[in-house]
């Protein structure tokens, strides 16, 4: 293992599961086309930082486990279901991860940061404190973007759900207050899809939206003259 090298893990729902308070503006073929695309830019950040090692995706959906593995990251599947089934996959997540690499420094990582960019990535995982747990509020002020531990042998200790950010700071988290937008845009409803468009969504979400006709203006991608 690496010095200061931290692994990543994300959960991911079944598609027919996804995204529900969207249903009144997207059909449910739409919303799963949506959240396989929100994972392909979030991972597609996380596999470009230098300091993430490996993205462990944890999956019940053979599409997501697919998509996973196309971009470089390790499927894992879903444990039985619980009535914490996102902190339940999280925690197997790590626990699969640290029975491949040993004592591994933890991340977990929302799945739907469309607009996340590397460098804010990077730039949380240099400001959070050595052996210490750390957390990204999200941009709602109540939820928790990501989750990092820095003490190789610590359990994750993910508690995610309704008000997590202070139930993650009560149970010793750092808030960590840097300026990174991107990474603190999860996206639960319309009005954070249109604040990721004005962000900049990555490549895949913006494919997805312009295609599905999304009222907000995507913009296309800027073309590369060589």
């Amino acid at each position: 293992m690496r010095p200061h090298a931290v692994h990543a893990v994300i959960a991911v729902k079944s598609l027919d599961r996804a995204k529900t308070r969207l249903a009144d503006r997207l059909r449910p073929p739409d919303r799963a086309r949506l959240v396989l695309a929100m994972l392909a830019d979030t991972v597609t950040a996380a596999v470009a930082v230098p300091q993430l090692v490996s993205v462990t995706v944890v999956t019940p959906d053979a599409q997501v486990a697919a998509l996973a593995r196309e971009l470089g990251a390790v499927p894992h599947p879903e444990p039985p279901r619980s009535q914490d089934s996102l902190n339940a996959a999280l925690r197997a997540g790590a626990v699969a991860v640290r029975h491949r690499h040993g004592p591994s420094e933890l991340l977990a990582l929302q799945a739907d940061l469309p607009a996340l960019r590397p460098a804010e990535l990077a730039d949380m995982l240099a400001a959070a404190p050595a052996a210490r747990r750390a957390l990204t509020v999200d941009h709602a002020g109540t939820g928790t973007a990501a989750l990092l531990v820095r003490d190789p042998a610590a359990a994750l200790d993910p508690r995610f759900g309704p008000d997590s950010a202070r139930r993650h700071l009560a149970a010793g988290a750092v808030d960590l207050g840097g300026d990174w937008p991107g990474l603190r845009l999860d996206v639960d409803t319309a009005e954070d899809l249109d604040l990721a468009v004005e962000l900049g969504a990555g490549a895949a979400t913006g494919a997805v939206l312009r295609d599905i006709g999304w009222p907000v203006r995507v913009p296309e991608p800027e073309r590369r003259v060589c």
